[in-house]
Protein backbone atom coordinates (compact mmCIF):
# COMPACT_ATOMS: atom_id res chain seq x y z
CA UNK A 1 0.00 0.00 0.00
CA UNK A 2 2.79 2.41 0.92
CA UNK A 3 4.72 1.63 -2.27
CA UNK A 4 1.60 2.19 -4.35
CA UNK A 5 1.09 5.58 -2.73
CA UNK A 6 4.66 6.58 -3.44
CA UNK A 7 4.43 5.60 -7.11
CA UNK A 8 0.99 7.05 -7.76
CA UNK A 9 0.74 9.16 -10.95
CA UNK A 10 1.60 12.86 -10.74
CA UNK A 11 -1.14 15.32 -11.65
CA UNK A 12 -0.98 17.13 -14.98
CA UNK A 13 -0.40 20.47 -13.23
CA UNK A 14 2.48 19.10 -11.17
CA UNK A 15 4.02 17.51 -14.24
CA UNK A 16 3.84 20.86 -15.99
CA UNK A 17 5.64 22.47 -13.07
CA UNK A 18 8.31 19.76 -13.06
CA UNK A 19 8.81 20.28 -16.80
CA UNK A 20 9.23 24.02 -16.24
CA UNK A 21 11.70 23.33 -13.43
CA UNK A 22 13.67 21.11 -15.83
CA UNK A 23 13.67 23.86 -18.46
CA UNK A 24 15.05 26.27 -15.87
CA UNK A 25 17.80 23.79 -15.00
CA UNK A 26 18.71 23.26 -18.66
CA UNK A 27 18.78 27.01 -19.24
CA UNK A 28 21.06 27.40 -16.21
CA UNK A 29 23.46 24.79 -17.61
CA UNK A 30 23.54 26.25 -21.14
CA UNK A 31 23.85 29.82 -19.84
CA UNK A 32 26.73 28.96 -17.50
CA UNK A 33 28.63 27.16 -20.27
CA UNK A 34 28.24 30.14 -22.61
CA UNK A 35 29.13 32.61 -19.87
CA UNK A 36 32.13 30.52 -18.86
CA UNK A 37 33.49 30.28 -22.41
CA UNK A 38 33.11 33.99 -23.11
CA UNK A 39 34.36 35.17 -19.71
CA UNK A 40 37.46 32.99 -19.60
CA UNK A 41 38.40 33.84 -23.21
CA UNK A 42 37.92 37.60 -22.82
CA UNK A 43 39.37 37.60 -19.29
CA UNK A 44 42.51 35.85 -20.52
CA UNK A 45 42.81 38.15 -23.56
CA UNK A 46 42.34 41.32 -21.48
CA UNK A 47 44.37 39.96 -18.55
CA UNK A 48 41.44 40.57 -16.24
CA UNK A 49 41.83 38.18 -13.32
CA UNK A 50 38.36 38.85 -11.92
CA UNK A 51 36.61 38.18 -15.25
CA UNK A 52 38.66 35.03 -15.85
CA UNK A 53 37.86 33.72 -12.36
CA UNK A 54 34.21 34.58 -12.89
CA UNK A 55 34.26 32.46 -16.05
CA UNK A 56 35.80 29.49 -14.27
CA UNK A 57 33.11 29.83 -11.60
CA UNK A 58 30.47 29.57 -14.34
CA UNK A 59 31.90 26.21 -15.43
CA UNK A 60 31.78 24.98 -11.83
CA UNK A 61 28.17 26.14 -11.56
CA UNK A 62 27.46 23.95 -14.60
CA UNK A 63 28.37 20.82 -12.62
CA UNK A 64 25.96 21.87 -9.87
CA UNK A 65 23.30 22.61 -12.51
CA UNK A 66 23.61 19.09 -13.90
CA UNK A 67 23.05 17.72 -10.40
CA UNK A 68 19.92 19.88 -9.99
CA UNK A 69 18.60 18.74 -13.38
CA UNK A 70 19.08 15.12 -12.26
CA UNK A 71 17.18 15.92 -9.06
CA UNK A 72 14.27 17.42 -11.02
CA UNK A 73 14.06 14.38 -13.29
CA UNK A 74 14.19 12.04 -10.30
CA UNK A 75 11.52 13.82 -8.29
CA UNK A 76 9.24 14.20 -11.31
CA UNK A 77 9.30 10.40 -11.66
CA UNK A 78 9.05 9.75 -7.92
CA UNK A 79 8.63 12.77 -5.58
CA UNK A 80 9.26 10.60 -2.50
CA UNK A 81 12.62 9.27 -3.68
CA UNK A 82 15.89 10.14 -1.94
CA UNK A 83 18.91 11.88 -3.39
CA UNK A 84 20.86 9.69 -5.79
CA UNK A 85 24.59 8.97 -5.54
CA UNK A 86 25.06 10.96 -8.77
CA UNK A 87 23.55 14.11 -7.24
CA UNK A 88 25.64 13.82 -4.07
CA UNK A 89 28.82 13.18 -6.09
CA UNK A 90 28.08 16.19 -8.32
CA UNK A 91 27.72 18.37 -5.22
CA UNK A 92 31.02 17.14 -3.76
CA UNK A 93 32.87 17.67 -7.06
CA UNK A 94 31.39 21.17 -7.23
CA UNK A 95 32.46 21.89 -3.65
CA UNK A 96 36.06 20.80 -4.24
CA UNK A 97 36.14 22.74 -7.51
CA UNK A 98 35.13 25.92 -5.69
CA UNK A 99 37.92 25.38 -3.16
CA UNK A 100 40.48 24.83 -5.92
CA UNK A 101 39.24 27.98 -7.69
CA UNK A 102 39.54 29.94 -4.43
CA UNK A 103 43.12 28.80 -3.90
CA UNK A 104 44.08 29.59 -7.47
CA UNK A 105 42.51 33.05 -7.37
CA UNK A 106 44.13 33.83 -4.02
CA UNK A 107 47.61 32.92 -5.23
CA UNK A 108 47.16 34.67 -8.59
CA UNK A 109 45.82 37.83 -6.91
CA UNK A 110 48.88 38.03 -4.64
CA UNK A 111 51.24 37.50 -7.58
CA UNK A 112 49.35 40.13 -9.56
CA UNK A 113 49.81 42.70 -6.80
CA UNK A 114 53.50 41.84 -6.38
CA UNK A 115 54.20 42.09 -10.13
CA UNK A 116 52.00 45.19 -10.54
CA UNK A 117 50.17 43.56 -13.44
CA UNK A 118 47.03 45.44 -14.55
CA UNK A 119 44.28 44.46 -17.06
CA UNK A 120 44.35 45.81 -20.60
CA UNK A 121 40.64 46.56 -20.30
CA UNK A 122 37.68 45.61 -18.12
CA UNK A 123 34.95 46.87 -20.44
CA UNK A 124 33.59 43.40 -21.13
CA UNK A 125 33.57 42.64 -17.44
CA UNK A 126 31.01 45.42 -17.01
CA UNK A 127 28.84 44.09 -19.86
CA UNK A 128 29.01 40.43 -18.84
CA UNK A 129 28.29 41.20 -15.18
CA UNK A 130 25.21 43.25 -16.07
CA UNK A 131 23.85 40.45 -18.26
CA UNK A 132 24.60 37.93 -15.52
CA UNK A 133 22.78 39.96 -12.87
CA UNK A 134 19.63 40.16 -15.02
CA UNK A 135 19.79 36.43 -15.90
CA UNK A 136 20.35 35.33 -12.29
CA UNK A 137 17.56 37.52 -10.91
CA UNK A 138 15.18 36.00 -13.46
CA UNK A 139 16.25 32.48 -12.51
CA UNK A 140 15.89 33.24 -8.80
CA UNK A 141 12.35 34.55 -9.31
CA UNK A 142 11.11 31.62 -11.38
CA UNK A 143 12.90 28.93 -9.38
CA UNK A 144 11.35 30.24 -6.17
CA UNK A 145 7.95 30.43 -7.83
CA UNK A 146 8.12 26.84 -9.08
CA UNK A 147 9.69 25.64 -5.83
CA UNK A 148 6.84 27.07 -3.77
CA UNK A 149 4.24 25.61 -6.13
CA UNK A 150 5.84 22.16 -5.84
CA UNK A 151 6.64 22.61 -2.15
CA UNK A 152 10.23 21.72 -3.09
CA UNK A 153 12.80 22.88 -0.55
CA UNK A 154 15.56 21.83 -2.94
CA UNK A 155 14.31 24.07 -5.75
CA UNK A 156 13.83 27.04 -3.40
CA UNK A 157 17.28 26.42 -1.91
CA UNK A 158 18.79 26.29 -5.40
CA UNK A 159 17.23 29.69 -6.11
CA UNK A 160 18.67 31.05 -2.87
CA UNK A 161 22.09 29.68 -3.83
CA UNK A 162 21.83 31.69 -7.07
CA UNK A 163 21.79 34.79 -4.89
CA UNK A 164 25.50 34.18 -4.32
CA UNK A 165 25.94 34.28 -8.11
CA UNK A 166 24.37 37.74 -8.07
CA UNK A 167 26.85 38.86 -5.40
CA UNK A 168 29.71 37.55 -7.53
CA UNK A 169 28.34 39.40 -10.56
CA UNK A 170 28.11 42.60 -8.52
CA UNK A 171 31.73 42.09 -7.42
CA UNK A 172 32.78 41.71 -11.06
CA UNK A 173 30.73 44.77 -12.03
CA UNK A 174 32.23 46.94 -9.29
CA UNK A 175 35.85 46.00 -9.96
CA UNK A 176 35.46 46.21 -13.75
CA UNK A 177 33.66 49.56 -13.63
CA UNK A 178 36.13 51.14 -11.20
CA UNK A 179 39.11 50.09 -13.28
CA UNK A 180 37.58 50.95 -16.66
CA UNK A 181 36.45 54.43 -15.56
CA UNK A 182 39.03 55.45 -12.94
CA UNK A 183 41.94 53.06 -13.71
CA UNK A 184 42.29 52.32 -10.00
CA UNK A 185 45.35 50.13 -9.41
CA UNK A 186 44.89 46.63 -8.00
CA UNK A 187 41.09 46.89 -8.10
CA UNK A 188 41.02 43.87 -10.42
CA UNK A 189 43.02 41.85 -7.88
CA UNK A 190 40.67 43.07 -5.14
CA UNK A 191 37.70 41.88 -7.19
CA UNK A 192 39.32 38.48 -7.56
CA UNK A 193 39.74 38.30 -3.79
CA UNK A 194 36.03 39.05 -3.48
CA UNK A 195 35.36 36.03 -5.69
CA UNK A 196 37.55 33.97 -3.37
CA UNK A 197 35.23 34.73 -0.45
CA UNK A 198 32.08 33.77 -2.36
CA UNK A 199 33.72 30.67 -3.86
CA UNK A 200 34.66 29.38 -0.40
CA UNK A 201 31.11 30.10 0.75
CA UNK A 202 29.60 28.19 -2.17
CA UNK A 203 32.03 25.29 -1.72
CA UNK A 204 31.06 24.97 1.94
CA UNK A 205 27.36 25.03 1.06
CA UNK A 206 27.83 22.30 -1.56
CA UNK A 207 29.34 19.95 1.01
CA UNK A 208 26.58 20.75 3.49
CA UNK A 209 23.96 19.94 0.85
CA UNK A 210 25.74 16.70 0.00
CA UNK A 211 25.56 15.67 3.65
CA UNK A 212 21.84 16.23 3.76
CA UNK A 213 19.66 13.16 3.25
CA UNK A 214 16.58 15.16 2.35
CA UNK A 215 15.84 17.94 -0.16
CA UNK A 216 17.22 20.78 1.93
CA UNK A 217 20.10 23.21 1.45
CA UNK A 218 22.20 24.93 4.08
CA UNK A 219 22.24 28.10 2.00
CA UNK A 220 18.49 28.49 2.24
CA UNK A 221 17.67 31.91 3.67
CA UNK A 222 14.95 32.55 6.21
Amino acid sequence: METAAINQPISVEKQRLYNFALYLSIFTIVYNIAEGLISTFVGFSDESLTLFGFGVDSFIETISGIGIAAMVIRTSNNPASHKSLFEITALKITGWSFYVLSGGLLITSILSVISGNQPNSTFWGVIISLISIVAMLGLIYYKKKVGKALDSKAMIADANCNVVCVYMSITLLASSFLYEVFSLPYVDAAGALGLVYFSVKEGKECFEKAESLNDTCSCEHD
